[in-house]
Protein backbone atom coordinates (compact mmCIF):
# COMPACT_ATOMS: atom_id res chain seq x y z
CA UNK A 1 0.00 0.00 0.00
CA UNK A 2 0.82 3.46 -0.79
CA UNK A 3 1.90 5.60 2.40
CA UNK A 4 0.38 9.16 3.24
CA UNK A 5 2.63 11.09 5.14
CA UNK A 6 1.64 13.14 7.77
CA UNK A 7 2.36 17.34 8.20
CA UNK A 8 3.45 16.76 11.36
CA UNK A 9 5.99 14.02 11.03
CA UNK A 10 9.13 14.03 8.65
CA UNK A 11 9.06 10.51 8.47
CA UNK A 12 9.37 8.38 5.09
CA UNK A 13 8.33 4.79 5.39
CA UNK A 14 11.18 2.75 4.16
CA UNK A 15 12.47 3.04 0.47
CA UNK A 16 12.06 -1.24 0.30
CA UNK A 17 8.29 -0.08 0.44
CA UNK A 18 8.23 1.52 -2.84
CA UNK A 19 6.02 0.09 -5.50
CA UNK A 20 7.41 -1.70 -8.57
CA UNK A 21 4.87 -0.32 -10.36
CA UNK A 22 4.98 2.72 -10.97
CA UNK A 23 8.82 1.86 -10.12
CA UNK A 24 9.58 3.33 -7.10
CA UNK A 25 6.65 5.44 -5.95
CA UNK A 26 7.23 5.78 -2.28
CA UNK A 27 4.52 7.98 -0.78
CA UNK A 28 2.06 10.87 -1.28
CA UNK A 29 1.34 14.15 0.66
CA UNK A 30 3.58 16.13 3.24
CA UNK A 31 4.51 19.39 1.90
CA UNK A 32 7.48 20.80 0.55
CA UNK A 33 9.06 22.29 3.24
CA UNK A 34 12.93 22.80 3.68
CA UNK A 35 13.00 20.07 6.11
CA UNK A 36 11.16 17.74 4.29
CA UNK A 37 12.88 18.17 1.44
CA UNK A 38 16.32 17.54 3.18
CA UNK A 39 15.22 14.59 4.84
CA UNK A 40 13.63 12.97 1.96
CA UNK A 41 17.25 13.41 0.01
CA UNK A 42 18.87 11.96 3.03
CA UNK A 43 16.65 9.48 3.08
CA UNK A 44 16.97 8.12 -0.63
CA UNK A 45 13.75 9.57 -2.27
CA UNK A 46 12.57 12.87 -3.99
CA UNK A 47 9.46 14.42 -4.85
CA UNK A 48 7.66 14.52 -8.84
CA UNK A 49 4.51 15.46 -9.63
CA UNK A 50 2.51 17.37 -12.04
CA UNK A 51 -0.07 19.92 -11.44
CA UNK A 52 -3.57 18.59 -10.28
CA UNK A 53 -1.62 15.24 -8.51
CA UNK A 54 -0.98 14.37 -4.86
CA UNK A 55 2.56 15.73 -3.90
CA UNK A 56 4.01 12.47 -4.73
CA UNK A 57 7.94 10.60 -3.80
CA UNK A 58 10.34 8.48 -5.54
CA UNK A 59 12.99 6.11 -5.24
CA UNK A 60 13.11 4.09 -8.14
CA UNK A 61 15.05 0.95 -8.38
CA UNK A 62 18.13 0.82 -9.41
CA UNK A 63 18.98 4.15 -9.22
CA UNK A 64 20.82 5.67 -12.26
CA UNK A 65 24.05 7.69 -10.53
CA UNK A 66 27.06 9.13 -11.80
CA UNK A 67 30.76 8.65 -10.75
CA UNK A 68 32.92 11.54 -10.77
CA UNK A 69 35.71 9.81 -12.07
CA UNK A 70 33.70 7.86 -14.47
CA UNK A 71 32.53 10.94 -16.52
CA UNK A 72 32.85 10.11 -20.11
CA UNK A 73 33.43 13.32 -22.44
CA UNK A 74 33.38 13.05 -26.43
CA UNK A 75 35.89 14.38 -28.56
CA UNK A 76 33.56 16.94 -30.16
CA UNK A 77 32.08 18.43 -26.99
CA UNK A 78 35.68 18.60 -25.28
CA UNK A 79 36.66 20.25 -28.57
CA UNK A 80 33.72 22.94 -28.13
CA UNK A 81 34.42 23.40 -24.59
CA UNK A 82 38.10 23.96 -25.46
CA UNK A 83 37.60 26.74 -27.85
CA UNK A 84 36.07 29.04 -25.07
CA UNK A 85 32.14 29.20 -26.64
CA UNK A 86 30.65 29.03 -22.87
CA UNK A 87 31.76 30.63 -19.70
CA UNK A 88 30.76 28.93 -16.30
CA UNK A 89 29.73 30.23 -12.68
CA UNK A 90 28.01 28.59 -9.61
CA UNK A 91 25.09 30.15 -8.10
CA UNK A 92 25.18 33.61 -10.16
CA UNK A 93 21.56 33.26 -11.16
CA UNK A 94 19.92 30.33 -9.46
CA UNK A 95 16.14 31.57 -9.76
CA UNK A 96 16.95 32.21 -13.54
CA UNK A 97 18.42 28.97 -14.05
CA UNK A 98 15.11 27.24 -12.50
CA UNK A 99 12.94 29.25 -14.19
CA UNK A 100 14.25 27.90 -17.41
CA UNK A 101 14.35 24.22 -16.41
CA UNK A 102 10.21 25.10 -15.53
CA UNK A 103 10.16 26.14 -19.24
CA UNK A 104 8.09 24.29 -21.94
CA UNK A 105 9.61 21.38 -23.61
CA UNK A 106 9.68 19.78 -26.74
CA UNK A 107 8.90 16.60 -25.74
CA UNK A 108 6.54 16.98 -23.04
CA UNK A 109 3.28 18.72 -21.68
CA UNK A 110 3.89 21.06 -18.37
CA UNK A 111 6.17 20.76 -15.82
CA UNK A 112 6.96 19.06 -12.37
CA UNK A 113 8.71 22.35 -11.96
CA UNK A 114 5.62 24.11 -10.48
CA UNK A 115 5.38 27.60 -8.97
CA UNK A 116 5.70 25.55 -4.90
CA UNK A 117 8.08 23.30 -6.37
CA UNK A 118 10.31 26.15 -7.86
CA UNK A 119 9.81 28.50 -3.94
CA UNK A 120 10.99 24.94 -2.02
CA UNK A 121 14.18 24.93 -3.72
CA UNK A 122 14.88 28.40 -4.18
CA UNK A 123 14.62 27.99 -0.05
CA UNK A 124 16.88 25.63 -0.01
CA UNK A 125 19.24 27.68 -2.39
CA UNK A 126 18.99 30.61 0.50
CA UNK A 127 20.10 27.82 2.74
CA UNK A 128 23.38 26.87 1.22
CA UNK A 129 21.63 23.71 0.20
CA UNK A 130 20.96 24.01 -3.45
CA UNK A 131 22.93 25.48 -5.76
CA UNK A 132 22.92 26.60 -9.51
CA UNK A 133 25.75 25.60 -12.23
CA UNK A 134 24.88 28.55 -15.20
CA UNK A 135 26.04 28.54 -18.64
CA UNK A 136 26.75 31.52 -20.41
CA UNK A 137 27.71 33.10 -23.95
CA UNK A 138 27.96 36.73 -24.86
CA UNK A 139 26.29 38.00 -21.09
CA UNK A 140 23.42 35.85 -22.17
CA UNK A 141 22.36 32.91 -20.01
CA UNK A 142 22.26 29.98 -22.61
CA UNK A 143 22.22 26.99 -20.28
CA UNK A 144 22.81 25.83 -16.75
CA UNK A 145 21.43 23.01 -14.34
CA UNK A 146 20.74 22.79 -10.24
CA UNK A 147 20.76 20.08 -7.66
CA UNK A 148 21.03 19.69 -4.21
CA UNK A 149 24.90 19.37 -2.64
CA UNK A 150 25.18 17.09 0.92
CA UNK A 151 28.23 15.64 2.12
CA UNK A 152 29.60 13.91 -0.40
CA UNK A 153 26.84 13.62 -2.42
CA UNK A 154 25.35 15.66 -5.37
CA UNK A 155 21.60 15.29 -6.19
CA UNK A 156 20.96 16.19 -10.02
CA UNK A 157 17.61 18.07 -10.50
CA UNK A 158 16.68 19.53 -13.93
CA UNK A 159 18.94 21.09 -16.50
CA UNK A 160 17.60 23.57 -19.72
CA UNK A 161 19.98 24.80 -22.16
CA UNK A 162 19.01 27.54 -24.75
CA UNK A 163 21.91 27.25 -26.97
CA UNK A 164 23.66 24.03 -28.70
CA UNK A 165 25.50 21.59 -26.57
CA UNK A 166 25.50 24.18 -22.96
CA UNK A 167 23.24 22.36 -20.61
CA UNK A 168 26.39 19.45 -21.64
CA UNK A 169 29.12 21.74 -21.23
CA UNK A 170 27.89 22.66 -17.90
CA UNK A 171 27.32 19.40 -16.86
CA UNK A 172 31.19 18.29 -17.66
CA UNK A 173 31.89 21.94 -15.63
CA UNK A 174 29.74 20.58 -12.50
CA UNK A 175 30.99 17.42 -12.59
CA UNK A 176 35.01 18.07 -12.88
CA UNK A 177 34.51 20.51 -9.96
CA UNK A 178 32.81 17.76 -7.70
CA UNK A 179 35.55 15.90 -8.53
CA UNK A 180 37.81 17.46 -7.42
CA UNK A 181 35.66 18.74 -4.25
CA UNK A 182 35.82 15.07 -3.24
CA UNK A 183 32.42 14.44 -4.09
CA UNK A 184 31.82 10.85 -4.79
CA UNK A 185 28.52 10.00 -6.51
CA UNK A 186 26.14 12.01 -8.25
CA UNK A 187 22.52 11.22 -8.07
CA UNK A 188 20.64 11.43 -11.96
CA UNK A 189 17.51 9.77 -10.38
CA UNK A 190 16.36 8.39 -13.59
CA UNK A 191 18.09 7.13 -16.63
CA UNK A 192 18.24 8.87 -20.33
CA UNK A 193 20.49 8.47 -22.89
CA UNK A 194 21.97 11.43 -22.21
CA UNK A 195 22.91 10.52 -19.29
CA UNK A 196 24.57 7.39 -19.78
CA UNK A 197 26.68 9.15 -23.05
CA UNK A 198 28.15 10.93 -19.87
CA UNK A 199 28.95 7.81 -17.89
CA UNK A 200 25.81 7.35 -16.00
CA UNK A 201 24.96 3.62 -14.90
CA UNK A 202 22.61 2.23 -12.63
CA UNK A 203 23.12 0.83 -9.43
CA UNK A 204 20.30 -1.11 -7.00
CA UNK A 205 18.72 0.98 -4.65
CA UNK A 206 19.79 -0.49 -1.49
CA UNK A 207 24.15 0.39 -2.91
CA UNK A 208 22.69 3.62 -3.19
CA UNK A 209 21.35 3.88 0.43
CA UNK A 210 25.10 2.80 1.31
CA UNK A 211 26.52 5.76 -0.36
CA UNK A 212 24.05 7.78 1.55
CA UNK A 213 24.70 6.02 4.26
CA UNK A 214 28.60 6.40 3.72
CA UNK A 215 28.42 10.06 2.59
CA UNK A 216 25.85 12.27 3.67
CA UNK A 217 28.24 13.72 6.44
CA UNK A 218 31.36 13.56 5.11
CA UNK A 219 33.13 16.81 5.03
CA UNK A 220 34.07 17.70 0.80
CA UNK A 221 35.98 21.15 0.01
CA UNK A 222 33.33 22.43 -1.96
CA UNK A 223 33.68 26.35 -2.73
CA UNK A 224 30.55 27.22 -4.32
CA UNK A 225 31.43 31.02 -4.33
CA UNK A 226 34.59 30.85 -6.00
Amino acid sequence: MLTWLQRDSLKFPPLDNALQEPNGLLAAGGDLSPARLIQAYRHGCFPWYQDGQPLLWWSPDPRTVLFPEELHVSRSLAKIIRQGCFQFSFDRAFDAVIQACAGPRSYAEGTWITSPMQAAYRELHQRGVAHSVEVWSDGKLVGGLYGLAMGRLFFGESMFSHASNASKAGFVYLVEHLRNWGFVLIDCQMPTQHLHSFGARAIPRRQFARYLRDNLDQPSTADWRN
